[in-house]
């Protein structure tokens, strides 16, 4: 992770035309806002548009690695507009070593005439001190809405409306359909009756989240990555085996969800303690400067890595949290009847879940990857 060491000088929010807007021919606005570390650029692509189209914002946040920055929630701010679309661009290092985090909203008018996109609020804090919270505030941007229908709109005529047309009856076959939806239903009910007397009985399997965790990491291991010089692809990896064992243990959704929605859902989990919390946040921001950063980690650093993802996994792991493999079983793997509950695992689509006594146990260390890579 990268250290830069910067005098905090808070003082009043101001902003200030870029001074490369003019070549920039993708936005009509980009405003600054600068307050200590922190530098703010609020965007848009046009200010004069009509109902029918859309505006894009873009709101780019800058800070040193040492400070965490909250972006706005635009969607709640929003009054005179719909959010269409939004994206997240990830994370960059600028020229300075700073973190620049980039959001794009597509915005659509909801009535012709002149509106405002509102100011937004940018909170930031210095990752050692969280509660010292500093706010950065943007100005309204002006924005005039068209009607598409121009100077023709006072001239428009609303006509009356006509009288109630009866429709013509048609003749009924209300019995013919009756047999047919009868005949639709019968024959799968039938089918699935004589499926139901034919099948054997289906046995739940189930496995510790740990197993399943520990097997991921072993699999990864065997893979190689590292030296083979696939860095980034190795984080990528080892942040879904993570992932997906906070998932399967504590039932926290963290696949689905990114490094900044999981980590604020985290700050309320009554599940794990805060120092459990302290090491998936350095964690995950470690692995999203290597995947998106392109933050060159040592092979101290990559080390390190692999047995905090190891560590966490033994100091949490539970016989009592288990979970349900039996659908992720290949067919030469299910069970018939009689076999136990728990007898086999097979491999899931995706997910590796293997047995834990066809893998060699976890290693203390990984293989260094090249000269490169160090």
């Amino acid at each position: 992770m990268f250290v830069c060491v910067g005098l905090l000088a808070m003082g009043t929010g101001c902003g200030k035309s870029s001074k490369d807007a003019a070549a920039k021919t993708e936005f009509e606005v980009d405003k600054v806002y600068e307050r200590g570390p922190a530098t703010v650029h609020v965007r848009v692509d046009r200010t004069k548009m009509t109902i029918a189209d859309t505006v894009l914002l873009q709101l780019e946040a800058s800070l040193p690695s040492e400070y965490e920055m909250q972006m706005p929630k635009v969607d709640k701010a929003l009054e005179n507009f719909g959010l269409v679309d939004w994206s997240n661009l990830g994370k960059k290092l600028d020229d300075k070593n700073n973190v620049v985090t980039t959001y794009q909203y597509r915005l659509e008018p909801l009535l012709s005439g002149k509106y405002d996109i509102p100011a937004f609020k940018f909170q930031f804090h210095d990752a050692n001190d969280p509660n010292a919270t500093h706010e950065l505030a943007s100005e309204p941007i002006a924005v005039e809405v068209t009607s598409l229908l121009g100077e023709q709109r006072a001239n428009l005529v609303i006509e009356d409306i006509e009288g109630v047309v009866e429709m013509p009856k048609v003749a009924s076959h209300w019995w013919l359909w009756a047999l047919i939806v009868l005949g639709v239903a019968v024959v799968p009910a039938a089918w699935l009756l004589l499926r139901r007397r034919r099948a054997k009985k289906l046995v739940r399997i189930f496995r510790p989240a740990h197993e399943l965790a520990y097997a991921r990491l072993r699999a990864l291991v065997a893979e190689s990555l590292v030296e083979q010089g696939r860095i980034k692809e190795f984080y990528e990896r080892i942040s879904g085996v993570l992932r997906y064992y906070i998932e399967d243990r504590f039932d926290l959704h963290a696949p689905e969800r990114t490094t900044e929605e999981f980590l604020a859902e985290l700050r309320y989990a009554q599940v794990l303690a805060p120092t459990d919390k302290s090491v998936l946040e350095e964690f995950l921001t470690h692995c999203d400067l290597v995947k998106f950063a392109k933050h060159a980690p040592t092979t101290d650093q990559v080390q390190r890595t692999f047995d905090l993802v190891k560590d966490f996994i033994e100091k949490t792991r539970s016989e009592e949290r288990k979970v349900d493999v039996t659908d992720k079983m290949g067919a030469a793997d299910a069970p018939g009847r009689g076999e136990e509950e728990g007898e086999k695992v097979g491999a899931s689509e995706g997910r590796s879940i293997l047995p834990p006594s066809d893998l060699p146990p976890l290693p203390p260390s990984i293989p260094p990857g090249p000269p490169e890579v160090a």
